[in-house]
């Protein structure tokens, strides 16, 4: 019976199923994709925040997982939320393709004014660098956010530079350094997910990639002793043990950033505890804006 692997219908994730159908049969193990629906594919007219967050895109798989109709399945891993439902495993972590974020124009960049952008991470960071840039929101996936642009609706948008080179697409435009703009926890991996077992084992003999598995790791536990979701501007990028994060103000306006090495979670956590103590005044008047509790 082939092992069924549940992906969502968007052209990015259905190419991010693919690679990872691809390696597996490579490796011996039939596969069948299966293609599970999410409110954060219907709902594209409403900000992420409203919704729950980047885990809007996980929770119609988990618990697809959990009915028994699919074995296992394939997000990108920046998607994950740090709360998981009992049972369930990361059970691979693909080797890691670009973390960057790609600012895509045909114009000048000195005439960008409009730029598309529903994350708050980005909209802050780049009003940090262009203040007089205006963020109107965007959502949808790769190929609406395209055509928006093509339609003059922006000057330019943003979109995950890795996203772009799984689907093949070359398109103008603007690299932004993941030194400078630091880019969402684990932003550039692909995760596989499915129940504790006998199928966890084989996915993580046959695709899990132990540096990326660290790297991203360590993100995490930095993210989940910040807190403040998506909700909060902020980037945390680890490469080979050295981590770079920052927490900024909504309007871009200041922000708090660290830097250092890292060798065991106990680092990344006191890492995260000391990135949370010096910007605790973003991250509270961040929710205090938006209207959440934290």
């Amino acid at each position: 019976m082939p092992l069924r692997i549940g992906t969502r219908g968007s052209a990015l994730a259905l190419a991010q199923a693919d690679r990872v159908v691809s390696l597996l049969e490579r490796a011996g193990t039939e596969c069948e994709k299966v293609i599970i629906n999410t409110q954060g594919d219907t709902a594209t007219g409403v900000p992420l925040h409203e919704i729950g967050g980047q885990g809007v895109f996980v929770r119609a798989l988990d618990d697809a997982i959990l009915r028994g109709e699919i074995d296992a399945a394939v997000h990108s891993m920046k998607d994950i939320p740090a709360k998981r439902p009992d049972g369930l495993v990361t059970s691979a972590i693909l080797p890691r393709d670009s973390p960057a974020d790609f600012l895509v124009h045909s114009e000048q960049f000195l005439k960008l004014r409009t730029v598309g952008t529903s994350s708050t991470r980005r909209k802050a960071q780049l009003l940090m660098h262009h203040p007089d840039w205006k963020i109107e929101p965007l959502r949808g996936n790769v190929d609406t956010r395209l055509r928006k642009l093509e339609a003059g609706v922006y000057d330019a948008v943003v979109l995950a530079e890795a996203g772009l080179q799984r689907l093949g697409l070359f398109v103008p435009g603007t690299r932004l350094s993941p030194e400078m703009f630091i880019p969402s926890p684990n932003q550039g991996t692909i995760a596989v997910v499915c129940r504790e077992g006998e199928h966890a084992a084989l996915l993580s003999r046959s695709l899990d990639h132990q540096n990326t598995r660290r790297d991203v790791t360590f993100e995490r536990v930095v993210m989940e002793e910040v807190g403040g979701g998506c909700f909060t501007p902020q980037g945390i990028y680890c490469r080979n043990g050295h981590v770079k994060a920052e927490i900024l103000s909504l309007d871009g306006c200041r922000r708090v950033r660290r830097e250092g090495d890292l060798s065991s979670f106990e680092d990344a956590s006191t890492f995260g505890r000391e990135l949370r103590r010096d910007a605790l005044e973003l991250i509270q008047e961040a929710y205090m804006t938006l209207g959440l509790k934290e």
